[in-house]
């Protein structure tokens, strides 16, 4: 059938194949197409990282925010992950198995725990190649300072949209509402 072809067989302007171009998919189904293209780059850098790092993509971010954030409860570390609380238990509670994370009660409400790294989990805590964070650190340092708040700024219109971005977090660390400062 014609009409389902997928964009590898799209005929291009002058008859040739071609992968479909933004002006044969359209505004919205470019930026849907790349937008899963990043998520795949996500998952599959992810899956890279578990291999040679020891700890997947979300393990890492939960490190790094536990790390500038000591202390942290894991609702506020939902919050700021954009998660629901028991799809974090999971990751949280494997770091805590590892070692990487040590778990106290929040001595102001016992019924909350914070989190804080271990001396292995601060081993960790630091910049490393082949990581999400290191492929986004180079992607930003080539690009201008407005065109990254623009960029931003369509992100996060497009999470308040599709319901995974709220208001700013009013509990969360003041850090996580801004742009951290750039690093690997």
């Amino acid at each position: 059938m014609k009409d389902t072809q997928a964009p590898e067989s799209m005929a291009g302007p002058d008859g040739s194949k071609s992968r479909g171009s933004p002006q044969q998919l359209g505004e919205v189904l470019e930026f849907m197409r790349l937008l899963w293209a990043v998520d795949h780059g996500l998952q599959s850098t992810s899956k890279r990282m578990e291999s040679t790092l020891g700890l997947t993509g979300p393990q890492r971010l939960v490190i790094r925010l536990v790390g500038r954030f000591p202390g942290i409860t894991a609702g506020t570390l939902a919050n700021i992950l954009h998660v629901h609380p028991s799809t974090l238990t999971g990751v949280l509670k494997r770091l805590e198995k590892r070692g990487l994370l040590e778990r106290k009660s929040d001595p102001l409400d016992g019924r909350k725990a914070l989190f804080a790294l271990t001396d292995s989990g601060r081993a960790l805590d630091i910049p490393s190649e082949g990581t999400v964070e290191s492929a986004v650190q180079r992607v930003l340092a080539r690009l201008p300072r407005d065109r990254i708040v623009f960029t931003q700024e369509v992100l996060t219109a497009l999470a308040e949209e599709l319901g995974g971005l709220s208001a700013p977090l009013e509990d969360a660390p003041a850090a996580s509402r801004s742009t951290p400062p750039a690093e690997g």
